[in-house]
């Protein structure tokens, strides 16, 4: 049975409301935070909330599946699967820094067809759905679309460009002819373009728990994604272990800006795909 969009955008709601209340109690006192085995940082808030969510999506949608950036990193061979980032920008949360958020987005066969993204402390919530029968995407309950007449791409000094800190190093460069916005969110890196806060956003290594959700939101209002790597990332493999992979990946607003978007990333990712004509790796 396919979901109802209006009938899952309340449930989640609900549920990121409450967990993300539990958060912002958390970010108010302590924080401990503790190294994982990749060198990335989790706090105790991480793996409440991520038993939270998978708990209560498993009693609202028993016939899903549910892979997690905390517990199980094993896409379900079912044909629903939810992926959850709990909490995305530990490092933000642990250190003070009222910028992280609550990810889910909801696979079809492997490929993510909504998402959704709590940011409790900017009060935001941003989220969509991107199907064969319709798409669309809001923050807030107002909706979200590209603008109709982008910038002059010669004059960009006054607009804004995400990425983050490891992106820079793959990037090579000190001079840009945008201002640099590093958030340290990857989802909400990815999302600034889908708010119109900033033209473009590239990670190096965001995991599958990062772009879940978004994927489906920039689909949703037109915005062009490319892969960094030689392969498409969607449909994921079901029965796979996702807990070590990375999808770089470079989103852009409108189309023009593409060529010179590639030109600033460098050639160590474009030497990567295999020197592929770019339209031909275009997802979205």
């Amino acid at each position: 049975m396919h979901p109802n969009w209006q009938e899952i955008i309340p449930v989640i709601e609900n549920l990121t409301k409450q967990v993300g209340d539990r958060l912002l109690t958390d970010f108010e006192q302590t924080r401990v935070a503790i190294a994982k085995d990749d060198g990335s940082l989790v706090t105790k808030s991480d793996r409440w909330a991520d038993t939270y969510i998978k708990d209560a999506l498993e009693k609202a949608f028993p016939e899903f599946g549910v892979l997690t950036e905390e517990g199980s990193q094993i896409l379900p061979d079912l044909e629903w699967t939810w992926v959850i980032d709990p909490l995305d920008g530990t490092t933000n949360f642990a250190r003070g820094i009222p910028i992280w958020g609550i990810s889910l987005g909801l696979l079809h066969q492997g490929t993510p067809v909504f998402g959704y993204v709590a940011m409790p402390p900017l009060q935001q919530n941003i989220y969509g759905w991107a199907d064969d029968r319709s798409a669309a995407a809001f923050c807030n309950g107002l909706p979200l679309q590209l603008a109709a007449d982008p910038p002059d791409a010669a004059k960009l000094d006054n607009y804004f460009f995400s990425a983050c800190s490891r992106s820079l190093a793959k990037m090579g460069r000190s001079q840009f002819p945008f201002k640099l916005r590093m958030l340290g969110v990857a989802s909400y890196n990815l999302l600034t373009v889908a708010l119109g806060s900033t033209i473009g956003a590239v990670e190096a290594t965001p995991k599958i728990w990062d772009i879940a959700a978004v994927w489906v939101i920039l689909k949703a209002i037109g915005a062009v994604w490319m892969p960094l790597e030689s392969a498409d990332i969607f449909p994921l493999a079901l029965g796979k272990d996702f807990s070590q992979r990375s999808f770089p990946t470079l989103v852009i607003s409108h189309p023009q800006f593409l060529p010179m978007a590639q030109e600033i990333i460098g050639s160590s990712w474009l030497e990567g795909m295999g020197k592929t004509n770019a339209k031909d790796r275009l997802t979205i």
